[in-house]
């Protein structure tokens, strides 16, 4: 998946968002800067003890179209 940003053209790829989120949690979604879901990630992990870093993958590719959409880029091919 690239989307790219209307203001400067810059073309930014998301792939493998489930893998990415698996191994490193967190971490991606800061990365990506998607400072919502990292926070929510975080606390959901702590609270289940971790259950929950192996259900999030599953929302991770939702959650980064939505957040780049979002924040106005489009999604190109």
């Amino acid at each position: 998946m690239q989307f790219q940003n209307p203001n400067n053209d810059y073309t930014e790829s998301v792939q493998l968002p489930f893998l990415w989120c698996l191994m490193f949690g967190t971490l991606y979604f800061l990365v990506k800067g998607v400072w919502s879901h990292a926070i929510i990630s975080l606390v959901l992990a702590v609270v289940t003890v971790g259950i929950s870093w192996l259900l999030y993958p599953f929302f991770a590719k939702d959650i980064m179209i939505k957040s780049y959409l979002k924040k106005g880029w489009s999604k190109l091919k």
